[in-house]
């Protein structure tokens, strides 16, 4: 402690947003739940795992392009 400036500490301010009525945010709010209650959570785990299952095998093929198309590349510049 500081015998010439002793800490005093500052009361709380009062922070007091309102919360005002959205018409719209409820509307949105209310149809994210009735798209959340329409399909249940397996249905939506099995179109995400089919659409992951899908971009990974693209992602695959275009490696597999890409280390064909190197492979070529090396082999048409090594000849020359």
């Amino acid at each position: 402690m500081s015998v010439l400036f002793p800490k005093v500490n500052k009361p709380r301010e009062w922070d007091y947003r309102p919360i005002y009525f959205d018409k719209e945010k409820e509307a949105r709010k209310d149809k994210e739940l009735a798209r959340l209650h329409q399909g249940s959570l397996r249905e939506e785990y099995e179109r995400h795992m089919a659409e992951m299952r899908k971009k990974q095998k693209a992602r695959m093929w275009f490696l597999v392009g890409l280390l064909v198309a190197i492979v070529l590349a090396y082999a048409i510049l090594s000849r020359a």
